[in-house]
C-alpha cells in the first residue's frame, strides 16, 4: 500500500482526527513562511535589525516605527485566499471526521475556507486592539489607519493599536493552549502538516497525543519523523489533493 492510499485508510477509518499546522499550510496561498530559503527570516533588510527581532515584543516597544513597517509588508496579506489545503480541512470537518484545526499560522484563511473550530496558538491579524482603551479593531479597520500614519493610534483615545498575535518574548494565550491539549489528548489520529515541529511552546503540543495514527507531513524532516505512523515529504496541498 503507497503512502496516500494508507493517509486515506487512516482517515476512513478515524473518528476525531486533530490537524496541527504550520506556514506549509499557507505557503500555496501565497503567504511566505518563515525558515525556508526564500522564508521572511531570509529577508534582506536594510538596517541593523534581522526579521526574527522585528517581531519580537522588544522591538515593538522600542522601535515601533520598523516594527509595523515590517508587519504591514511581510506578516499581512489580506488579499490571500483559501488554497486546497484549507478547504480540505473544512471539508473533513463539515463531515464529522475532524474535531479541530490547530494552527501557529495568524492568518484567518482556515475560517475563510469555512472551518469551525479553529485554534490559533500566536493569534490573528484579524484582530487589533488598543492598548489604552481596549477598543477592537479588524484588518481592514487596523490597515485604513496604518495607511495614514506610521504607528497605528487609535481615534478614539490616541492609544497604540497592537495585533492580537503572539510576538517573540511573549507568553501565548493559555486558554487557546488549554483547548489544544484537551483536542490533541482526545484524538485517534493526529495529522501534523507544513511544520517544521521547531517553533516552542506550540512544538510540543505533540507530546500530548495518546492516540493510534501520528501523521506528519511536511516537505522537509522534521525531528519527530521517527515517532509518527506515516512521514511524507510532500507539500500539505497536494497531498491532500491525492485524497477523495
Amino acid at each position: 500500500m503507497n503512502k496516500i492510499d494508507l493517509l486515506q485508510k487512516i482517515i476512513d477509518e478515524s473518528k476525531k482526527i486533530v490537524f496541527f499546522g504550520g506556514a506549509g499550510v499557507s505557503t500555496e496561498s501565497g503567504i511566505p513562511d518563515f525558515r525556508s530559503a526564500n522564508g521572511v527570516y531570509s529577508l534582506k533588510l536594510d538596517r541593523n535589525f534581522s526579521p526574527e527581532e522585528l517581531v519580537s515584543h522588544t522591538m515593538y516597544e522600542r522601535y515601533p516605527k520598523e516594527f509595523y513597517d515590517f508587519y504591514k509588508k511581510h506578516l499581512v496579506y489580506p488579499n490571500a485566499k483559501p488554497n486546497f489545503a484549507h478547504k480540505y480541512l473544512a471539508k473533513l470537518e463539515k463531515e464529522g471526521k475532524l474535531s479541530a484545526v490547530i494552527t501557529q499560522n495568524i492568518d484567518c484563511l482556515h475560517e475563510m475556507a469555512g472551518s469551525k473550530n479553529v485554534l490559533k496558538l500566536h493569534g490573528t491579524v484579524d484582530s487589533n486592539t488598543c492598548v489604552s482603551c481596549g477598543k477592537k479593531y479588524n484588518l481592514e479597520e487596523f490597515l485604513e489607519i496604518c495607511d495614514k500614519e506610521n504607528v497605528p493610534h487609535c481615534p478614539k483615545c490616541g492609544g497604540i493599536i497592537k495585533p492580537d498575535v503572539t510576538l517573540y518574548e511573549e507568553v501565548p494565550d493559555q486558554l487557546t493552549f488549554s483547548k489544544a491539549i484537551n483536542e490533541i489528548s482526545k484524538a485517534d489520529t493526529l495529522i501534523i502538516g507544513g511544520t517544521s515541529l521547531i517553533v516552542y511552546p506550540a512544538a510540543s503540543l505533540i507530546q500530548y497525543f495518546q492516540g493510534k495514527n501520528l501523521v506528519l507531513i511536511n516537505k522537509s524532516q522534521t525531528k519527530q519523523d521517527n515517532f509518527a505512523n506515516l512521514v511524507i515529504h510532500e507539500s500539505i496541498g497536494e497531498v491532500f489533493k491525492k485524497l477523495r
